[in-house]
């Protein structure tokens, strides 16, 4: 046994550290440690009343990301689970809501009709889609895939990282479908934003440290059911797999890369915004090109 190593972190046992808390004498990392009128405090005994006069979340527990620990880890992908299946029954109810809000660049639905489509201003449909399903297979697929890949992954990040990450990678397949689709091919569906979800698992397992196999054949696996049609009688967007993909791998580097606790905010909501810009810029092209 090593008796020269330093003790670990009692909140994150896998960091050594030589501070302890000046109330309970608990060793304590850099990212627990509060300051106080005299030395560190760490979050249990500064909730006891340490009165630091730090706002409420500044004491909470956090994610590797820097989000606050949540009572229900999984909150957000329960919400985004319901939203999604509510949004394909109303489209039972009413099946004109896929035209009206699914992803379309450009179409006319008879000849001298109103054109229709993103290309013409209607910005909404490349988040709107991402909501929508039209088959009973779509639906439980890509939903078993968000809790199985989300659940996780939003207990990891915190809930508005987490979310964060879903939107965008909604948005970035949206816009790679848009730019490489053709326009009158409708698109909808959730799986741009949960391959978005896989690619951020990717780089948390990365920056965890896990054992890579399992996650990079889960890629492989999704892939290849991506770009393998079954029978040739179901379309899938790869385009839309793909785009997420990258997008959340990248939005994720932005999440997860250590940073300096002052500087981590800024890095974090930085990248979102590059990213955002950068899907921005691929959808004011492909409606140049359409117009």
């Amino acid at each position: 046994m090593d008796t020269d190593r330093l003790p670990g972190c009692y909140r994150h046992p896998d960091r050594d550290t030589g501070i302890t808390c000046t109330r309970c004498e608990r060793p304590i990392c850099p990212e627990c440690m509060i300051s106080a009128s005299v030395g560190f405090q760490c979050p249990e005994c500064v909730r006891g009343g340490s009165g630091t006069g730090h706002r409420p979340t500044a004491n909470a527990a956090r994610t590797i990301a820097g989000g606050v620990v949540a009572e229900d880890p999984q909150l957000v992908t329960k919400i985004l689970i319901g939203i999604n299946v509510a949004v394909f029954f109303a489209g039972l109810l009413a099946p004109g809501l896929v035209v009206q809000l699914g992803l379309l660049g450009r179409y006319v639905e008879y000849f001298g009709g109103p054109v229709q489509g993103v290309s013409t201003g209607e910005y909404h449909r490349l988040l709107t889609s991402v909501f929508l399903h039209v088959e009973w297979w779509h639906i439980i697929s890509n939903m078993i895939a968000l809790w199985v890949i989300g659940g996780p992954l939003e207990a990891a990040l915190g809930r508005t990282r987490y979310l964060a990450v879903y939107l965008l990678s909604g948005l970035g397949a949206s816009a790679l479908v848009y730019l490489l689709s053709a326009p009158d091919a409708p698109t909808v569906g959730a799986s741009g934003a949960i391959f978005g979800l896989l690619g951020a698992t990717v780089v948390l397992a990365r920056r965890l440290r896990y054992e890579m196999r399992p996650v990079i054949i889960m890629v492989v696996l999704m892939l290849v059911l991506t770009f393998v049609p079954f029978g040739g009688a179901v379309r899938v967007s790869w385009q839309a797999h793909v785009g997420g993909l990258i997008t959340g791998a990248l939005v994720g580097l932005g999440m997860l890369t250590p940073t300096a606790a002052k500087h981590r905010a800024r890095v974090q909501w930085g990248t979102c915004a590059v990213v955002f810009l950068l899907a921005a810029g691929l959808i004011m092209l492909r409606t140049a090109e359409l117009t």
